[in-house]
């Protein structure tokens, strides 16, 4: 799978040309696997799923009361309470004429029944139930296959199974899945000013965040991390390393080492062993980002600054890992919100400043930054709950514009 260097070419690479570049040069992993469904949080179906059985599978009560027929309502009428009907103990005989049961949520309609009236609607005396008001046939009934039919495809291939996703599997009666092998994720950190926390600092030093950072944020995505630790400015230690990942993994993550500095050897190594897609995005933060391939392992270099580092992993590293995964990819919903307060901006780059949304008093949403936009700066982006898009021809954007966003407060980050 060749690739070109996109870095020869003048000026910076616009992001989405970069994305749609970077996802069309992946491709998903065909390795599966037959997993119990109680292991499958996170994991990729590789198979549509149809439901196996009607959900339900039979008539049942919505509401604790009690079931009759709609048409023996007359106003000062009572109905003979003939026995009950609870969830997981059914009633077994047929409901006649003028006759009623009590019954539970979730227990199975008897026989003869087409109707549930609440409790709070009923007076009971002496085994004779007096409904109050009109009861309209079908009231408070849950029917068979209301939700899913018997051969209905409930979840296509490529969906992700979270807990929403599980819990309606579990419905279906599914013992097990196929699902596609969770990729292997090698990770490493390089610099000699980096240390892992714990460490003392000596001048110039600092702890190595982003590296456990996204270790976090891969794994709360199910993948297998490899972590390398930290890596000296060595050439030939991270040639080495490099190359090891790449017989590991299916994709290699970098932090540090992408930018112009003299001990940025990030690119040039990539250079050497493998092939580089593109490099300098005209994005703020991350413009120092490179994607490539070590033979078939793909390859995601993170700028070292933390919140660059992050920023581009959430945009661009995510959807990629999800494309290798074998995940449909979604388009991110994007919202409006309206300024609260100025925000700087200069044209020439994507910007994706961290911000707080709100709702306002009026219902609509409101948009103020969250602490300083500086790349080094992480602790703005850990109380910033969204990212602005800003294009990349805009200027300042005054309070009281409109701008769009995406929230990033989910459970990965």
């Amino acid at each position: 799978m060749a690739i070109h260097d996109c870095c020869s070419q003048p000026g910076l690479r616009p992001f989405i040309d970069a994305k749609t570049d970077m996802l069309n040069r992946l491709e998903a992993t065909r390795s599966t696997e037959l997993i119990p469904v109680e292991q499958a949080l996170n994991c990729i179906l590789a198979d549509p799923i149809s439901s196996p059985i009607d959900v339900p599978s039979f008539a049942n009560s919505a509401m604790d009361g009690y079931a009759l027929r709609a048409e023996d309502i007359t106003e000062g009428v009572g109905l003979q309470l003939i026995g009950t009907s609870l969830a997981g103990h059914p009633f077994s005989g047929r409901l006649g004429p003028g006759e009623c049961i009590r019954i539970m949520t979730g227990a199975a309609l008897p026989l003869g029944a087409d109707s549930v009236v609440m409790q709070e609607n009923c007076r009971s005396e002496h085994n004779v139930v007096y409904p109050a008001g009109p009861v309209n046939t079908g009231q408070h009934v849950r029917f068979p296959a209301e939700d899913l039919a018997q051969g209905e495809t409930v979840f296509e291939a490529g969906t992700r199974v979270n807990a929403r996703v599980l819990s309606v599997l579990a419905s279906l009666g599914l013992e097990q899945l196929c699902v596609f092998r969770p990729l292997t994720v090698a990770l490493l950190s390089t610099g000699d000013e980096l240390k892992n926390p714990g460490e003392l600092l000596a001048p110039g030093d600092i702890y190595d965040s982003n590296r456990i950072g996204v270790r976090a944020m891969l794994e709360r995505l199910g993948i297998r991390v490899i972590d390398y630790g930290i890596i000296a400015d060595d050439p030939q230690l991270i040639r080495q390393t490099f190359l090891n990942a790449a017989t590991e993994a299916d994709a290699l993550i970098t932090s540090g080492g992408v930018s112009v500095g003299d001990a940025d050897y990030t690119r040039q190594v990539l250079e050497e062993v493998g092939r580089i897609g593109f490099w300098k995005l005209a994005i703020k933060p991350g413009k120092p980002f490179a994607f490539g391939h070590i033979d078939d392992c793909a390859f995601f270099g993170l700028p070292g600054n933390p919140v660059s580092a992050a920023v581009t992993f959430h945009l661009l590293v995510r959807p990629a890992l999800a494309r290798l995964a074998g995940e449909a990819l979604k388009p991110t919903p994007l919202l409006q919100a309206r300024a609260l307060m100025p925000f700087r901006k200069s044209p020439g780059r994507m910007d994706f400043q961290r911000g707080i949304v709100s709702t306002q008093p009026d219902g609509s949403l409101g948009v103020v930054p969250a602490g300083s936009q500086s790349s080094a700066v992480y602790s703005a982006m850990a109380e910033a709950n969204c990212l602005l898009h800003l294009e990349q021809d805009r200027g300042n954007v005054a309070e009281g514009d409109t701008v769009a966003l995406e929230l990033i407060d989910g459970l990965y980050w």
